[in-house]
């Protein structure tokens, strides 16, 4: 049986709620803003209460507890949101570790059998720190599977580390950017949520647009009333991507169009941010999915997958970084 304070107890409620955030993370990469709402409320409500204990202890377990939450919330918390800030994870991973930052800003304690669980610790003794550093480490490991696995497939490619082959008719229901554009590879390609509420706004679907790429490709073809076009998440609609064909009208003639595909147009109409995608980059994926039967793709990292390894390992091990220096010989904090 686990022994512990009832802070600490009811902080294991974050398990739970982290590990459905992540299967959510897979899935649909969307996780409900009022996913945290709850555990915001009891992380406030349990740094309230570890507040008033140690005020009531001695003036050195004051000082580092003070000290444990200052740096949680004033460095972990303001690092997280520089972090997505520079786009390096998304607004569901932040406010992820925003809580994290509250509810954990010291090392909990769990007895069990003999056992003092997190069992490898640190001299400063912010946990927040430690499962953010956790992740990180949990997180690079992505990035050399993804490797190993183009190496092993003999796919080689400036995209190996970041990105893996897919398909054109997987495209509907994959996560991430394309690392492609018709001159070659990029880090900031088309993201496939755009594509899929492009197609969705337009009424067709990716494999109507291979069909009739010369046709669509001239703007006079969109549709007079569009369709809504969603948020572009997989589970948004059918594993298709859109809806009834649009009737076509004969081409031009002309080589190019001032507005190739309506890119420019749907942009504008959705009145709202497409993950950043802009006019040419959409045009630039679109050219590439009707032409290439294969595409690199970066599936993106579900940050909240590795979070959640992160806390778990946290809570039972401990700080994977400092147990890492230290086999090296060298001095943690």
């Amino acid at each position: 049986m686990v022994h512990a304070s009832i802070p600490d107890l009811l902080r294991l409620l974050a398990v739970p709620v982290f590990g459905w955030a992540a299967w959510r993370d897979v899935e649909t990469r969307r996780v409900d803003n009022r996913t945290w709402y709850p555990l915001a409320a009891l992380a406030v409500a349990l740094l309230a209460w570890d507040g008033l204990t140690a005020m009531q202890s001695g003036a050195l377990e004051r000082r580092w507890f003070l000290f444990r939450v200052a740096v949680s919330l004033l460095f972990v918390a303001p690092l997280v949101l520089a972090f997505w800030w520079f786009r390096a994870f998304g607004g569901a991973d932040a406010k992820a570790f925003l809580v994290v930052a509250v509810l954990f800003p010291t090392f909990p304690m769990y007895y069990h059998g003999g056992w003092v669980f997190p069992v490898q610790r640190t001299v400063l003794g912010v946990f927040s720190l430690t499962i953010l550093t956790n992740t990180v480490l949990v997180g690079a490991l992505y990035p050399a599977a993804l490797f190993v696995r183009n190496l092993l497939a003999g796919r080689f490619s400036s995209a190996m580390f970041v990105g893996r082959v897919v398909p054109w008719d997987e495209i509907p229901k994959t996560h991430g950017k394309l690392l492609e554009t018709p001159e070659g590879t990029t880090r900031s390609g088309a993201d496939l949520d755009a594509i899929r509420m492009y197609l969705r706004w337009r009424g067709v679907t990716l494999g109507d647009l291979r069909e009739r790429a010369h046709d669509l490709r001239d703007p006079a073809t969109l549709p007079k009333e569009p369709n809504p076009p969603t948020d572009g998440a997989v589970t948004g609609g059918a594993v298709t991507d859109g809806g009834t064909v649009v009737e076509t009208r004969r081409t031009t003639g002309e080589s190019g169009y001032e507005d190739p595909w309506g890119a420019a147009r749907f942009l504008a109409d959705i009145d709202r941010d497409a993950y950043g995608t802009t006019p040419a980059k959409l045009r630039e994926g679109l050219e590439v999915l009707v032409t290439e039967d294969e595409v690199w793709v970066s599936p993106g990292i579900p940050f909240i997958v590795p979070m959640f390894v992160g806390l778990v390992v946290a809570l039972g091990y401990g700080d994977l970084l400092a147990g890492l220096l230290g086999l090296l010989g060298f001095a943690t904090l």
